[in-house]
């Protein structure tokens, strides 16, 4: 495992992100929508950021099939008819989900719909989707940390973390995380 992008990276960039959304939406009331469950660290950070007129909310998607059709398990539960919708995304790569969201969303008549992610696997891209806030452009590497999982663990860790070695990582999580957590799975002080 390598730490690919430190806290303070983070920090700084989101920052910036923060700084370019207010300006673009000064005087505006946009709603982040957080794409579950790998956004939110992103989400809470970003929102800090922003002018305290923002509405969050968040929506849970889905794939099923071998195909891997998306659906939505939970929907957003804020009106998004005539508001400026952000989308928080944690990370874009194949860009299929976000354009299936962007589809779906665009029928709900926003006033405009913009994007934001911390991630952008451009190497990965299968549908070319706007993404006008991103954060960090990546390989192909498999990532953990700041809410990207590997079965739903992982998510809380503070940095971005390569996984090197996928089948070693997958055969043993415990040990290829040895550096960043104990042996027990707590958190090693920072």
């Amino acid at each position: 495992m390598t730490c690919v992008i430190d806290q303070a990276a983070i920090a700084t960039r989101v920052d910036e992100l923060g700084a370019e959304i207010s300006a673009d939406f000064a005087g505006k009331d946009p709603v982040l929508l957080g794409v579950l469950n790998g956004a939110a660290p992103f989400l809470a950070d970003l929102s800090r950021r922003l002018s305290p007129r923002i509405d969050i909310d968040f929506l849970a998607l889905t794939r099923f099939g071998s195909e891997g059709k998306v659906g939505i398990a939970v929907d957003t539960a804020t009106p998004i008819t005539g508001r400026h919708v952000i989308i928080v995304e944690d990370i874009v790569d194949t860009g299929l989900t976000l354009s299936y969201l962007l589809g779906l969303l665009e029928t709900r008549d926003p006033a405009s719909l913009s994007t934001a992610t911390l991630i952008d696997k451009v190497t990965r891209r299968i549908v070319d989707v706007p993404l006008q806030y991103r954060g960090f452009e990546v390989g192909d590497e498999f990532l953990l940390g700041y809410g990207m999982d590997w079965e739903g663990r992982f998510r809380n860790l503070r940095e971005i973390w390569a996984v090197m070695d996928f089948a070693g990582f997958r055969a043993d999580p415990v040990a290829a995380t040895a550096g960043i957590f104990g042996e027990a799975g707590d958190r090693l002080p920072s």
